[in-house]
């Protein structure tokens, strides 16, 4: 299973601590965007060769886990 800290890191030093994919410059919240948008993966993965399909893949996981786990109704 794949952590967070696996494929997100978040440093002051780093984009002022903006959490990016591990070993780019490449902010997590670009991801969200272009799908948001209705890119495909495969377009955000041009335009950001840094980032592996695995890790843009891990990402939309763990953003899953964590709605599912967070959004239980009150």
């Amino acid at each position: 299973m794949t952590t967070k800290s696996d494929v997100i890191v978040s440093d002051p030093e780093l984009m002022g601590g903006t959490p990016v994919f591990r070993g780019t410059r490449v902010p997590i919240k670009n991801l969200i965007d272009y799908l948001e948008a209705g890119d495909s993966l495969d377009t955000f993965l041009d335009h950001f060769p840094s980032v592996t399909k695995q890790d843009a893949i891990s990402v939309l996981e763990l953003a899953k886990e964590m709605l599912i786990t967070y959004a239980h109704p009150a």
